[in-house]
C-alpha cells in the first residue's frame, strides 16, 4: 500500500471555483473561500487525532476537501445521521466523535458553531464516514483513494515473500512447543523485509508492495496440525508408529487449505463492512505506510527518532536482553518469588505458584515472551480487560471447587490440562484401548479419566461459549449478518455482478475497479482439499468414517460466523475446540483417532478461514487486487506446508522428551496436552459417560450459554453507554483460560502492558502511541524470537547449562515439581467404584 502521491495539493480558490453554486445548507450560494479553508482545516485537525506522526497527509486533506465540497448540506446530515443510527452500540467506535456528531445534527445553535464553522463540521464529519472510515485508526493506516498503476504481483515481491515465508514458518513452527511461544510476528517480519525490498532495487523490477507482507502474514506461522502429530505420534500421547511423512503431507496440506474455501463466503460477514474492522490487523498497515511514506524528522513528546531506528534499537536491546531470562537467570522469566518464602509450603504454591498454582502474584515475569503472550499492545483495552475479568471470576470458581473437593478435584493439582487415573498418576489410555478403540473390560479394570479443578472450569467455560456466542453474535449483528446474506444469495444468481457494488463502505467502492475473485474459485478449492483430506483420514489407519467428517465440517462452519465476527471486532480469537470433539464423541464413541480426525477439520474450518480472512481484509484495506491476494496466499501456504513438515519431523527424533511436563528446555506443548485431553475425554470415554456418570454438571453449560444472553441484552438496552464495553462471550473466553500450564502469571502482566500503552499512552500521548507503539511491540517480539533460535541452537540444544541459583530457584520448590495436591490419594484410590464408570 503507497500513498499516491501525485495527487497534488489543491488551493482554497482553486477548490471553490470547482464546486461554485453548491448549497450552504439553507441557502443556494457559491462556496466561499473562507468556507473552503474551514472545511480544510477541519479535516487536518480531525485526520491529526490519530495521525502517523511525521507523515505528509496533504495529499489526503487535498482529496477528502474536495470530496467534502461536492456534498450537499442534506446529504452531508443524512450521512451523519445515519452513522449515528449504525454505530450507536458500536465498541469502537469513539464516543467523543458520537457526542460531536450528535451535536452537529442536532442543528447549529446545539453545536455551537457560527454558519461557516457548522457547515465545515458537517461537510467533513460526513465525507470521513462516508469516503474514508468511521473508525480513526484506520483512517491513520490507509488511503482514501487509491493508485491502480502501481505495481504489486512483481518477480521481486514473489522472491522476498516466499523468503520470509520460509523463515518465519520455521521460526514460527519450531517453538510452537514452547511455553511460553516465541513468535516471529508478521509486523516484526514486515521491518525485516524493507531493507532486503531496497537491496532488491538494484535488480530489474519493481518496487516491492504490501504484496510480500501479505504472503508473510499468511504463510510465516505454524500449522495447527502438528499438534495432531505429536499426539499421534510420541509416547507420550497415543504412540502411534504408522504416522509418517506421507500422510503428515497429505493431511497437513489439505488442512491448511480447506478453510480459505469458507474464506471467500465469509467476505461478505466480515471483510466488506467497515464495523468489521480488525484491529490485529492494523499495526501491519500502520508499520507499512510508515516504512513506503516519506517521514519528516519530528519532534514527539521530545523524542524525534525515526520509527525504523526505533526499531532496530529496541530489536537489538530486545535481542540481548532475553539471553538473562531464556538462559542466564531464568527466574527472570518464572518469577514466582512470592514461594520463594516457603519453598515447601504446598497452600501458597497452589495459590501463588507459576507452575503448579493459580499464578496470583503482582510481578510475576520480567520476560517479554510472557508478557505478550495474547498481544496487549495490538488487541483493544476493552478485549483485554474483559478477558481478564472472566479470568479471574473462573479463578474464583476454581479455588472454590478445589477446597470443597467438587468431584475429587483435591486429590490433584489444582490447574492441570493433564488426565489423572483414580490414584492421581497419569491416565495411561493405552490400558483402556484394544487396536485404537475402547475395551469396556480394561476400562472398568482400571481407571476413568479425572480432570483438575481448573480442567473443569476451562470446559465448563468453553463449552458455555459455543451456545453463547452463536446467540448473542446473531442478536447484535443481525442487520449486518442480513445484508450478508441478502448478498450471498444475490450472488448466487447474478454472478456476473460485482460484490462489491452491493456494499457502500469507501473501500468497497474504490475495490471495484479490479477484478474480484468469484464464489466458484474458493468452493472449487474448498472441494479439492477436502476430498483430499478425506483421502488421506481413509488411506491410513486412522478409523474415522468419512460421514463423520463431513457432519462435523457442517456444525463447524455454522459456529465460523459469529467467531470470525467477534475476531474481527474485538481482536480476540476465540476457538470452538470442543464442540468437534463431543460431536465426534457421540458419534463415534470410544475411537480417539477419529475424535482427533474430526476436531482437527472442526477446528481447521475455523483457524484457517480466520487467517485467510485477516489477510484479505488487509489486502482489501490495502486495495491489493483480490485475484493477486488469493494467488499470493495460496503459494505461501504451500511452501508453509513443506517447511512445517520438515521442522516436526526433525523435532521428533532430535528433541529429548518432547512434549513432557519437565522437558529442560521448555518445550511442554501445553496446547497439545489439552488437545489429547480432550480427545481421550471425549473421543475414548465418550461424552455420554462424562455428561452423565464422571462431571454432570458439564452437559448444563450448553444451556446457562443461553440463559445468559437475554439479561445481556436487556442491560444493553438499559445502558448502552456502559454495556457497550462489557462483551459476555470474552468474559467467558478468559474464564475459559484456566485449566492448562498457563494460568494468571502470563496474563497479569499482560494486563498491565495493556493499560499502559493501549490506555494511557494512548489518551495522554497519542502522537508518540501512533508512531511508535506498534514499532515497540514488532521490535520486541522479533528480538525475542531471534534471540530464542540463537539460545536453543548455541546451549540448549548442545545441552550447554549454566548451574547456579538464579536458574534453579524458580524449580526448587513444591511449585516447580508441578505436582501436589492437599488431600492424600486413600488407599485404593479416590472416585466412582469399578463398574459405575
Amino acid at each position: 500500500m503507497e500513498s499516491k502521491q501525485n495527487i497534488a495539493a489543491v488551493s482554497a480558490q482553486e477548490l471553490a471555483a470547482d464546486v461554485a453554486e453548491k448549497d450552504a445548507f439553507e441557502l443556494e450560494l457559491p462556496v466561499p473561500a473562507e468556507e473552503v479553508e474551514a472545511i480544510r482545516d477541519t479535516l487536518r485537525r480531525r485526520l491529526g487525532e490519530f495521525a502517523t506522526e511525521g507523515v505528509d497527509d496533504s495529499d489526503k486533506i487535498a482529496y477528502l476537501t474536495r470530496l467534502a465540497l461536492e456534498l450537499t448540506g442534506a446529504r452531508a446530515l443524512e450521512i451523519l445521521q445515519r452513522a449515528s443510527a449504525d454505530h450507536a452500540d458500536d465498541v469502537n467506535f469513539p464516543e467523543h466523535t458520537m457526542a460531536h456528531i450528535l451535536e452537529l445534527v442536532g442543528g447549529p445553535a446545539v453545536a455551537g458553531l457560527d454558519l461557516v464553522a457548522y457547515d465545515a463540521a458537517v461537510r467533513a464529519e460526513a465525507t470521513l464516514i462516508d469516503s474514508f472510515s468511521p473508525y480513526p485508526e484506520v483512517r491513520s493506516v490507509i488511503d482514501p483513494f487509491d493508485d491502480p498503476s502501481i505495481p504489486v504481483e512483481t518477480v521481486r515481491a514473489y522472491v522476498l515473500g516466499l523468503i520470509w515465508v520460509v523463515i518465519g514458518a520455521f521460526v514460527n513452527s519450531f517453538f510452537a512447543w514452547r511455553q511460553p511461544q516465541l513468535k516471529l510476528q508478521s509486523t516484526a517480519i514486515q521491518l525485516l523485509l524493507y531493507p532486503c525490498g531496497k537491496l532488491a532495487q538494484l535488480l530489474p523490477d519493481w518496487g516491492v508492495t504490501m504484496f510480500a507482507t501479505l504472503m508473510v502474514n499468511v504463510g510465516a506461522s505454524s500449522s495447527n496440525f502438528m499438534n495432531y502429530v505429536l499426539i499421534q505420534r510420541l509416547p507420550v500421547y497415543y504412540g502411534q508408529e504408522w504416522v509418517s511423512a506421507g500422510y503428515i503431507i497429505v493431511l497437513n496440506l489439505s488442512s491448511l487449505i480447506v478453510g480459505f474455501g469458507w474464506a471467500g463466503l465469509l467476505r461478505r460477514w466480515v471483510i466488506y463492512p467497515s464495523r468489521a474492522i480488525w484491529p490485529t490487523v492494523l499495526p501491519t498497515l500502520a508499520l507499512n505506510r510508515a516504512l513506503l511514506v516519506p517521514e519528516r524528522k519530528t519532534r514527539v513528546h521530545g523524542w524525534s527518532i525515526s520509527r525504523y531506528r526505533f526499531f532496530f534499537v529496541c530489536f537489538v536491546g530486545m535481542f540481548l536482553y532475553f539471553f538473562l531470562p531464556d538462559y542466564v537467570f531464568t527466574a527472570l522469566a518464572d518469577f514466582n518469588w512470592m514461594t520463594w518464602i516457603a519453598p515447601t509450603n504446598l497452600k501458597l504454591a497452589l495459590i501463588t505458584g507459576s507452575f503448579l498454582g493459580m499464578g496470583v502474584n503482582p510481578v510475576p515475569t520480567f520476560d517479554w515472551s510472557v508478557i505478550n503472550y495474547f498481544n496487549p499492545l495490538v488487541v483493544p483495552v476493552f478485549a483485554t480487560v474483559n478477558n481478564y475479568v472472566g479470568m479471574l471470576c473462573g479463578g474464583v470458581v476454581v479455588v472454590a471447587l478445589y477446597w470443597t473437593n467438587y468431584r475429587w478435584g483435591a486429590y490433584l493439582p489444582i490447574n492441570s490440562n493433564q488426565l489423572f487415573s483414580n490414584m492421581g498418576v497419569k491416565f495411561n489410555v493405552s490400558r483402556v484401548l484394544t487396536d485404537g478403540l475402547l475395551d469396556e473390560d480394561k476400562y472398568q479394570a482400571y481407571s476413568p479419566p479425572y480432570m483438575s479443578s481448573g480442567n473443569l472450569v476451562y470446559l465448563g467455560a468453553f463449552l458455555m461459549m459455543y451456545t453463547l456466542s452463536f446467540l448473542y453474535t446473531l442478536a447484535t449483528e443481525w442487520p449486518m449478518l442480513r445484508a450478508a446474506v441478502r448478498s450471498f444469495w444475490q450472488g448466487l444468481r447474478n454472478r456476473k455482478g460485482s460484490t462489491y457494488a452491493q456494499y457502500g463502505d469507501p473501500v468497497s467502492r474504490l475495490m471495484t475497479r479490479y477484478k474480484e475473485v468469484p464464489d466458484w474459485w474458493f468452493l472449487a478449492l474448498f472441494v479439492v482439499s477436502f476430498a483430499m483430506f478425506l483421502a488421506g483420514v481413509l488411506t491410513y489407519p486412522t478409523k474415522t468414517p468419512w460421514w463423520a467428517i463431513i457432519v462435523t465440517t457442517l456444525v463447524s462452519f455454522v459456529m465460523l460466523v459469529p467467531i470470525t465476527l467477534i475476531y474481527a471486532i474485538t481482536g480476540f480469537d476465540l476457538r470452538m475446540n470442543n464442540l468437534s470433539s463431543v460431536i465426534s464423541g457421540y458419534m463415534l464413541p470410544g475411537n480417539g483417532n477419529a475424535n482427533l480426525m474430526c476436531r482437527l477439520i472442526g477446528i481447521n474450518t475455523d483457524i484457517q478461514a480466520d487467517t485467510f480472512v485477516s489477510d484479505l481484509k488487509m489486502a482489501h484495506y490495502a486495495k491489493v487486487p483480490p485475484r493477486a491476494a488469493f494467488r499470493a496466499q495460496l503459494l505461501a501456504v504451500v511452501v508453509q506446508c513443506f517447511v512445517g513438515v520438515g521442522v516436526i519431523l526433525f523435532q521428533i527424533d532430535n528433541i529429548e522428551n518432547l512434549c513432557s511436563s519437565t522437558q529442560k528446555d521448555k518445550f511442554t506443548c501445553a496446547g497439545t496436552t489439552t488437545i489429547y485431553a480432550d480427545s481421550v475425554l471425549f473421543g475414548v470415554i465418550g461424552p455420554r459417560r462424562v455428561f452423565d456418570r464422571l462431571y454432570p454438571p458439564l452437559k448444563y453449560s450448553f444451556l446457562i450459554g443461553v440463559l445468559i444472553v437475554p439479561p445481556m441484552l436487556l442491560l444493553r438496552r438499559w445502558f448502552p453507554r456502559q454495556m457497550r464495553y462489557v462483551h459476555p462471550v470474552l468474559l467467558a473466553n478468559g474464564a475459559a483460560s484456566w485449566g492448562s500450564s498457563y494460568n494468571l502469571a502470563y496474563f497479569t502482566p499482560g494486563l498491565y502492558a495493556s493499560l499502559a500503552f493501549m490506555w494511557y499512552v494512548r489518551r495522554r500521548y497519542l502522537a508518540w502511541w501512533s508512531k511508535y507503539n506498534y514499532v515497540l511491540t514488532s521490535a520486541f517480539s522479533a528480538g525475542v524470537a531471534l534471540s530464542g533460535v540463537v539460545v536453543f541452537l548455541a546451549f540448549e540444544y548442545k545441552s550447554v547449562d549454566l548451574d547456579w541459583w538464579g536458574n534453579t530457584v524458580s524449580r526448587a520448590g513444591v511449585d516447580g515439581s508441578k505436582a501436589g495436591a492437599i488431600l492424600a490419594i486413600p488407599d485404593g484410590g479416590f472416585g466412582l467404584r469399578p463398574g459405575t464408570y
